[in-house]
């Protein structure tokens, strides 16, 4: 279960993403894109793209993983995650995060 907690929090294991990917299943992409598309209101998101192993495990990530500016911050800081960092309570990069979605921050604490 650590390794499918992402950087920030969000548990990968309960992600459209991952699950389409691991169990290869075409429908759950597509139902993905859509609800991604209107969700983001980006028409860009394609079923193709609903692809990832996980923030943390070696593979393919989806477009936002792979340019995740709190991943890119964990990964430069040698962190595995933001629950290693000091600064985790007062962290612009990651807070606005954890105040949308407070079960991130609360899979970090668990696993600190």
């Amino acid at each position: 279960m650590k390794e499918l907690i992402a950087c920030c929090g969000l548990n990968c294991e309960e992600c459209d993403a991952r699950i389409a990917y691991v169990t290869n299943d075409d429908n759950l992409r597509e139902i993905t894109a859509e609800k991604w598309r209107k969700q983001y209101n980006s028409d860009e998101i394609t079923a193709d793209m609903i692809n990832c192993t996980g923030c943390r495990i070696e593979g393919v990530k989806i477009g936002h993983c792979a340019e995740c500016k709190i991943r890119i911050c964990v990964e430069e800081k040698g962190f595995a995650t933001c629950a290693d960092c000091t600064d985790i309570d007062s962290c612009e990069t990651v807070g606005w995060l954890h105040n949308v979605v407070p079960q991130a921050k609360m899979n970090l604490l668990t696993i600190k």
